[in-house]
Formats: C-alpha cells, structure tokens, sequence
C-alpha cells in the first residue's frame, strides 16, 4: 500500500513534535514519568487534531482526519526515541 507524500510529512513533522514535547515534559516533571508521557500524548493529539480544525475552519488547507492520525502516529514514536534517551 503505498502512503501518500502529505501523510509522510505529517508523520515526520509528529516525530518532531512528540520529541519536544515528551523533552519538555520530562524537564518540568522529572520524578513523575508516566504524567510527562500522558501530558505529551495528550498535547500531540490535541495540535495534531486542531491543526486539521483550523483548516477546516479557515477554508486555509485541506482538512484530512488522516493527517491527524499520521501526526500522532509519529508523536508516539518520538515520545519513545526521548524516552529511550532518558533512560540512558
């Protein structure tokens, strides 16, 4: 199946978000892990999803629930390359 060059750009782009943010956390929430685990996916979801909002909204872009998905897919994957870091 092949994925389509958006989906992979959002993808990239949630790797990204997900490794600041998952570091963002850990720097402000040291001894509670798994808080700074849930705060990081909880705030991937919620930019992924309102980007796809505002361009539904604002007419600006193309609104696809599947970049979304995309999005957080990679969020979660860098949520787990900052989590692997930390614990070495």
């Amino acid at each position: 199946m092949k994925i389509a060059q958006d989906k992979r750009k959002h993808f990239f782009v949630g790797i990204g978000m997900g490794a600041v943010l998952q570091a963002f956390f850990i720097f402000l929430l040291k001894p509670h892990i798994v808080f700074s685990i849930v705060l990081a996916i909880v705030f991937s979801i919620v930019i992924a999803y309102g980007f796809e909002l505002f361009s539904k909204f604002t007419g600006r872009g193309h609104y696809e629930i599947m970049d979304a998905v995309a999005g957080v897919i990679g969020a979660v994957i860098g949520i787990a390359l900052i989590i692997l870091i930390s614990l070495f």
